[in-house]
């Protein structure tokens, strides 16, 4: 096959999760012997290559246009209230607009291009893949991560909703990445006839405890002040409601009454960093909540998971989780929100042979307490909980299963417009 991928974030600009999924799946879609193109965000500078070759990927990055000034006179009242996001807004736009005008126009009339199907993920790219479906009628699949309702637990952009309830409506077919966002999407009334449920990845060569030494492993514990008797927890994401920080925090006072040499580390960065730390300082946990307000690389956050004892996710809506799946297969034991839309509940087995994990209500610290306390209280049931998961990520969830399923829909599509 031959894809055109819209994405909105590629390396090396990464924001989140979708960066790293893109990154992963189109290189397995290449050792497959696919084609890939890729049409992506460049960065603020317009500093990135607009068109090059990177393991096998042919990636176009189009230059901002900066239209800014003139979008409050022709857009919705819900895009006004952005503030300054209307900057993003219109870089998103612009971004989808000179794709799709490079694939029609350049590419596909110009150059003779020939592709038989295009791929957008989210409604950062969907709008493209609209257009150029109009344009040349090649088969659009539409990834959906996530949702805007959902993102913003209801309170979001209908802008945003009615370009993704768009993008559903015009795709060929729809691909999800849990049966629970299937059911968010059924309900929200996209097309059930269309949605296939195609699950994320991980590299477990890449994800492995063995790739981290023990030295880094004490450095890294050393830098949060964990001692070599203590039992590390860690959280790594966005710092914003959505993700259950605070209510994590909240339930470490019960942890300690129980485990007293228990300690959490929290990476990443987000809205909420103020607000967790006076949070902390009103607990009085500054000795065993540990903070790094940064964005830390790929190799620095395996050496996280290598270094802690429990990995910890109580988010309130999850689409999928790629954390968990990460941590598991660095063996190590996961507590996830499984309340709501939660696609860890599908990756995290609770009970049985299979166990890797506890599913924890997100909404109560108690609850994440008590699966934080299950998971390191025993540190034989530790080791087993951790090795399950390792063992679940190999059977289901590598890199190389994942990407033959997608592809595999992508052909399934394309035979099925063929007869």
């Amino acid at each position: 096959m031959r894809m055109a991928v819209l994405v909105y974030e590629y390396p090396p600009k990464i924001v989140g999760g979708l960066g790293t999924y893109a990154a992963e799946i189109t290189r397995k879609f290449v050792l497959l012997d696919h084609d890939v193109s890729v049409f992506t965000m460049n960065d603020d500078k317009g500093s990135l290559p607009t068109r090059e070759l990177w393991r096998g990927i042919e990636i176009h990055r189009p230059l901002h246009l900066d239209v800014s000034d003139t979008l409050p006179d022709v857009i919705a009242e819900d895009i006004k209230k952005w503030g300054r996001g209307i900057q993003l807004f219109s870089q998103i736009l612009v971004y989808n607009y000179l794709s799709a005008s490079k694939i029609v126009n350049e590419l596909v009339r110009r150059e003779e291009f020939k592709y038989d199907v295009i791929v957008a993920h989210d409604w950062l790219s969907v709008i493209s893949g609209v257009a150029i479906k109009r344009e040349l009628g090649i088969p659009l699949v539409f990834h959906v991560h996530s949702t805007e309702k959902g993102r913003t637990l209801g309170n979001g952009s209908d802008v945003v909703s009615n370009i993704e309830h768009r993008g559903g409506l015009m795709a060929d077919m729809i691909v999800t990445v849990s049966e629970a966002m299937k059911s968010e999407l059924i309900e929200l009334g996209f097309p059930k006839e269309k949605i296939q449920v195609c699950y994320n990845g991980v590299d477990p060569k890449k994800y492995s405890r063995e790739q981290v030494s023990d030295e880094k492993v004490k450095e890294v514990r050393q830098r949060y002040g964990v001692g070599d008797n203590d039992l590390m927890a860690l959280f790594v994401g966005r710092l914003v409601w959505i993700k259950g920080v605070d209510k994590l925090i909240r339930a470490i006072p019960q942890v300690l009454q129980t485990v007293p040499n228990f300690k959490l580390v929290v990476v990443g960065l987000g809205d909420m960093q103020e607000y967790l730390e006076k949070l902390v300082q009103t607990l009085k946990l500054q000795d065993v909540v540990k903070f790094r307000f940064e964005f830390i690389p790929e190799e620095e956050r395996i050496a996280h998971y290598a270094a802690c004892d429990v990995a910890a996710f109580p988010s309130l809506y999850e689409p999928f989780g790629i954390v968990a799946l990460e941590a598991m297969s660095m063996g190590k034991p996961v507590v996830v929100g499984a309340a709501g839309i939660s696609g860890m509940k599908e990756s995290v087995v609770p009970n049985g042979q299979d166990q890797c994990g506890f599913h924890i209500n997100p909404e109560d610290p108690e609850d994440i307490a008590w699966g934080l306390i299950n998971a390191v209280q025993d540190p034989q049931r530790k080791e087993w909980l951790g090795k399950n998961g390792r063992k679940i990520v190999l059977e289901r969830f590598s890199w190389n299963v994942i990407a033959k399923k997608t592809a595999e829909l992508y052909l399934n599509l394309l035979e099925s417009q063929k007869s």
